[in-house]
């Protein structure tokens, strides 16, 4: 780094800008001088360009889908290219806005308090616009953006010290605030100005129909789309940018969990808890849904995979981890199935499982302390 921006020059105070930006791809000159430390060659860095990696299937297919729909929606044609391209042209703003209004605010925040610039929202950024409508305002982005990094964030420390997931509370903040902009039918497709959706073609999710007509409305769902397991699996469905493909979150899951940068207990875990309340609702005739579908509709897979994961925001020991997956699994399925005003589910049990993974850590330590004295007592 150039002297100017050390300590000392006149431009110390831009020193947290320029090393971020030089030590972007490269790696960082300080060594560790004395007391104990470990080599590895896995940094923070490295953790965070592998999440956005294993994103990237989903995002591609999002990108496909939205223009895929917006074919079927307007009765339209358009090849995989065509489809693609379109999609693509529609979610890069939310990829401009998301990072723009995001990384000012880390490094602003990194000036102020003359820290460097961590590399957590690389992360945020590229996940936030895979979980909000792809005709969602840019302005309200924006406004949802500052609220979550500045609130969820920076005022806890910044990366490593915040309590909730940044980018849920984005999508939380808009939900809220903005109601009709992130629910109903038009939301979900990308309509040019002017456009209007042919007769028997609908931007509800399945979810949504779920939600207000059981099985049977999934079923009578219209022309744009399938209504069973597999249609849902495969993720050619009106929803979020980045939440309809199982199978390419599926691909994410598998490259988070071979690089050791994800739990597996956590999604696993998850899933269960899931799979439990729906199909002890099922069973019980509380519901119609059978219990695997709530795996494959709305951001249920997402959210195990990439954002109950969140190795900041969950639970850190490893009975904790099983505790926590399995709490929002069940809470997610229990909103869904109990709470007709929320389809959805996974965005509140995973902000809940936030605030209550402390807890769980706490509850998992006191439990092998107390076996710990119990032990020593009787010795």
């Amino acid at each position: 780094m150039n002297k100017v921006f050390e300590k000392g020059g006149k431009l110390y105070w831009l020193h947290s800008t320029v090393d971020a930006f030089e030590t972007f791809l490269h790696v960082p000159g300080t060594v560790t001088a004395k007391g104990c430390h470990v080599r590895d060659a896995v940094d923070l860095k490295r953790i965070m360009i592998i999440a956005v990696l294993a994103a990237v299937p989903a995002a591609i297919f999002g990108m496909w889908n939205v223009g895929y729909q917006h074919a079927l929606a307007t009765g339209t044609d358009a090849n995989v290219w065509q489809a693609f391209w379109f999609g693509f042209l529609k979610v890069l703003p939310l990829f401009v806005v998301s990072y723009a209004v995001g990384l000012a605010i880390e490094f602003a925040s990194a000036q102020i308090r003359g820290e460097e610039v961590n590399e957590g929202y690389l992360v945020s950024g590229f996940f936030i616009p895979l979980i909000v409508p792809v005709d969602i305002p840019l302005w309200m982005l924006a406004v949802a953006v500052a609220f979550a990094v500045i609130f969820g964030k920076e005022v806890f420390g910044g990366t490593g010290m915040n309590i909730w997931n940044p980018a849920l509370l984005t999508r939380a903040f808009l939900f809220f605030s903005y109601p009709n902009d992130m629910s109903g039918s038009q939301t979900w497709i990308a309509l040019r100005k002017g456009e209007t959706l042919v007769d028997g073609a609908t931007g509800a999710t399945p979810l949504s129909f779920v939600a207000d007509g059981g099985m049977d409305a999934l079923q009578n769902a219209g022309v744009q789309y399938g209504t069973g397991f597999w249609d849902m699996f495969i993720g050619a469905i009106p929803g979020s940018v980045g939440e309809t493909s199982v199978i390419a979150i599926l691909i994410g899951a598998f490259i988070l969990i071979w690089t050791n940068v994800a739990s597996w207990k956590i999604m696993l875990s998850t899933v269960l808890g899931g799979l439990f309340v729906g199909g002890l609702a099922q069973l019980c005739g509380g519901t119609d849904i059978p219990c695997l579908y709530h795996l494959v509709m709305g951001g249920f897979a997402f959210g195990a995979v990439f954002m109950a994961t969140d190795p900041v925001t969950s639970a850190q020991t490893e009975c904790g981890k099983w505790i926590y997956g399995f709490f929002i699994g069940a809470v997610c399925v229990i909103i869904r199935l109990f709470n007709p005003g929320y389809a959805e589910g996974m965005m509140l049990a995973i902000l809940l499982g936030n605030t209550f993974a402390p807890l769980f850590d706490y509850m998992v330590v006191e439990r092998h302390i107390s076996g710990k004295n119990k032990k020593v007592k009787v010795a």
